[in-house]
C-alpha cells in the first residue's frame, strides 16, 4: 500500500484549495481534509487504497464539510456553503469553474502551479502569501517554513493564523485569478516554489540529507512557470538556479549517506546535462539585461559549476553578484553568504570581519550563520570559538545527516586545539 504520508504530500494542498474556492473558509478547508485523512488511516488499510486517492479524500472532505456547515447552519451564508458544496462537481478532474475563468485552465495546465497562483492572494502582504501557500500547497509544516523565513516556528504560525484571518475578515474572493492578474502574483509563486526546493535541497527533518521529492517537483513547477511565462526573466532565473543546484545532489553525500561540503566534493559526479542547461538559462538572462534576485543567484550557482576544482573557483565574481544581490536586497541571510564568499576570497580573518560587521539579531537562530561562524573561526582562530560556535550549530541542525557531519567538524577542530595545546606544551 502506497505511505499514507507520501498520500497527504500530494494530494492534500490540491483537496484543501478545492475546498477553498467554495467554502471561501480556509480553516474549515483544512479542517475537513484532515478529517478525511483520517477516516482514510482508519479504513484503507482494510479497504485499501482507492484508484483515485486524491478524489476519494476531496469526496469525503466536501461530505465532511456539508455536515458540519449542516449543524452550525444558523446562518444563511452557511446555508448557501452547504448548498454550493452538494451541487458542486468537486472531482479534481473535472472542475466546471475554474473552466470557466477567463480560459485560465488551458493558460496555466497544472493543478499545483494553478492553486498557487490561487493562494497568492493580493490582499495579503507577500510574506504571508508565501507562508500560506507553503501550509496550505507546499508540502511543509510550519517549523520548516519558520526556517525558510528564519523566523521561531510560533512566530510564523501566528503569521499564518493572521493571514487567514484577514482573508475572512475582508471577505477576499478565494477564486482563481484571470490570466492579467497573473504577474502580480508571480513573484509569491516563484518564492514560494524557490522555498520549496530549498527544503528539498537541504531537508529541516528526516534521515536523509534532502528530500528528492520536493525537489523535483519545485523544478518541475519551475518548468512548467517558465513555460508559461517565457518572457518573464526571473521564472527563467529560478529555473536556472534550481537546475544548477541539483546538478550537485549526487556528490553531495557519499555512499553512506554522509554529507559532504562542497570544497570537497568530486565534480565528476555533477550532473553535466543539468549544469549545460542552466548555464544555457543564465546566458539567455544576461542577454535580456533585466537583473532580479533569482537571475544573480542563478548566476552565481553557474560560477560554481564553471569550476573544475574548488580551488578554481572565480570567488572575487561571486563576491561581486552577491554585492549586487545585497544592493538589490538587503537582508542578512545574503549578506552572511557574502562574508563566507569574502572568507573563500581574502582568507579566513576576512571573513570574520565582514561576519562580524553583520547585525545580526535574526541570525541568533539560523543555523547556516552559526555554522558559518564556526568553519571561519575553526580555520582562524581563536579555536575555542569555533567550539562554542559548533555547539550552537549542532543544537539548532533537526537534520541528523547535517548533524553528524557538524559534529565531525567539531571534533577535527577540537583535535587541532588539543594538538596545537601539546606543541605549545612540548616547547615550553
Amino acid at each position: 500500500m502506497p505511505d499514507l504520508a507520501e498520500i497527504f504530500r500530494g494530494e492534500a494542498g490540491r483537496c484543501t484549495a478545492t475546498l477553498i474556492r467554495v467554502l471561501g473558509d480556509i480553516d474549515l478547508a483544512e479542517d475537513a481534509v484532515a478529517e478525511a485523512f483520517a477516516i482514510a488511516a482508519e479504513q484503507w488499510p482494510t479497504t485499501g487504497v482507492p484508484p483515485n486517492p486524491g478524489g476519494w479524500i476531496t469526496t469525503t472532505a466536501r461530505n465532511h464539510a456539508i455536515d458540519r456547515l449542516r449543524r452550525e447552519s444558523t446562518r444563511t451564508d452557511r446555508h448557501l456553503a452547504a448548498l454550493r458544496l452538494e451541487t458542486d462537481d468537486m472531482q479534481p478532474d473535472h472542475d466546471p469553474e475554474l473552466d470557466a475563468l477567463d480560459g485560465f485552465v488551458d493558460v496555466v495546465p497544472d493543478d499545483q502551479l494553478r492553486l498557487m497562483f490561487l493562494c497568492c492572494h493580493p490582499a495579503l502582504a507577500t510574506d504571508a502569501q508565501v507562508a500560506l501557500t507553503l501550509r496550505l500547497l507546499g508540502g511543509l509544516d510550519t517549523p520548516e517554513i519558520a526556517r525558510a523565513f528564519v523566523v521561531p516556528a510560533p512566530t510564523l504560525a501566528q503569521r499564518i493564523v493572521r493571514a487567514k484571518r484577514k482573508l475572512r475578515d475582508n471577505h477576499a474572493p478565494y477564486r482563481v485569478p484571470h490570466a492579467a492578474e497573473l504577474p502580480e502574483r508571480l513573484h509569491a509563486v516563484l518564492a514560494t516554489i524557490y522555498l520549496i526546493y530549498t527544503e528539498g535541497h537541504t531537508a529541516t527533518t528526516g534521515d536523509s540529507l534532502t528530500r528528492v521529492d520536493l525537489s523535483r517537483e519545485a523544478i518541475r513547477l519551475a518548468r512548467v512557470l517558465t513555460e508559461l511565462m517565457p518572457d518573464e526573466p526571473e521564472a527563467v532565473g529560478l529555473l536556472a538556479l534550481t537546475l544548477l543546484s541539483e546538478a550537485r545532489r549526487p556528490a553531495r553525500t557519499a555512499p553512506d549517506g554522509s554529507m559532504i561540503r562542497l570544497a570537497d566534493q568530486d565534480r565528476t559526479q555533477w550532473d553535466r546535462m543539468l549544469i549545460t542547461e542552466g548555464h544555457t538559462l543564465v546566458r539567455a538572462c544576461l542577454r535580456r539585461d533585466q537583473p532580479g534576485p533569482f537571475q544573480i543567484q542563478a548566476a552565481i550557482a553557474a560560477v560554481h559549476a564553471d569550476a573544475t576544482t574548488a580551488a578554481a573557483t572565480d570567488w572575487s565574481q561571486i563576491v561581486a553578484l552577491y554585492d549586487q544581490l545585497y544592493a538589490m536586497r538587503p537582508n542578512a541571510v545574503i549578506a552572511l553568504n557574502r562574508a563566507v564568499a569574502i572568507g573563500e576570497m581574502r582568507g579566513a580573518a576576512a571573513g570574520l570581519d565582514a561576519l562580524d560587521s553583520l547585525d545580526v539579531t535574526l541570525l541568533q537562530d539560523y543555523q547556516p550563520y552559526h555554522a558559518a561562524r564556526a568553519d571561519l573561526l575553526a580555520r582562524a582562530g581563536p579555536r575555542d570559538a569555533a567550539l562554542a560556535a559548533y555547539d550552537r550549530a549542532i543544537e539548532l541542525t533537526a537534520n541528523p545527516t547535517e548533524r553528524r557531519f557538524l559534529d565531525r567538524q567539531r571534533k577535527a577542530a577540537a583535535d587541532r586545539t588539543k594538538a596545537s595545546a601539546a606543541d605549545e606544551e612540548s616547547t615550553s
